[in-house]
């Protein structure tokens, strides 16, 4: 231990311990922690794609590029919901067991490419554009008006 000099007397010091030293980081409780986040950010782009899909869905034929968005945005609800089962799966495995840590690591790759290629699919349906997208009945009275 240090001893600091106060005046006249030797006041002995304790050794401060950070953070580190004090809790030894858990990787289980952080990968868990990690995938939780994932998910969350997963519900939440499927829930913009569900409310794009609502939009297709009731916009119909009359728009310009009906069949691709409803393919695009389906085929990006599906593989959300495959990332959302891979999640279940890798929050299931403890790391700390060395059988585990080989399909944590495997799962943990196949779910970035598909996080991935999601990602690519709602660019390209963002670039296609969802217009009117807070008024889809007003877009279809004005087709009806139009001769």
């Amino acid at each position: 231990m240090a001893q600091i000099v106060a005046g006249d007397e030797r006041v002995n010091e304790k050794p401060v311990k950070n953070a580190w030293q004090m809790k030894a980081m858990d990787a289980n409780r952080y990968a868990t922690k990690k995938t939780i986040a994932q998910g969350m950010l997963d519900i939440a782009l499927l829930t913009a794609n569900a409310s794009q899909l609502k939009y297709i869905l009731q916009v119909g034929e009359q728009h310009q590029f009906y069949k691709l968005m409803l393919i695009l945005i389906s085929l990006s609800i599906v593989m959300q919901l495959l990332v959302g089962i891979l999640f279940v799966a890798i929050g299931s495995l403890n790391i700390n067991r060395q059988k585990d840590q080989t399909a944590a690591i495997i799962l943990n790759d196949i779910i970035l490419v598909v996080i991935f290629v999601i990602s690519v699919l709602n660019v390209i349906i963002s670039g296609f554009g969802i217009e009117y997208s807070s008024q889809p009945l007003r877009l279809l009275e004005q087709h009806a008006k139009t001769p």
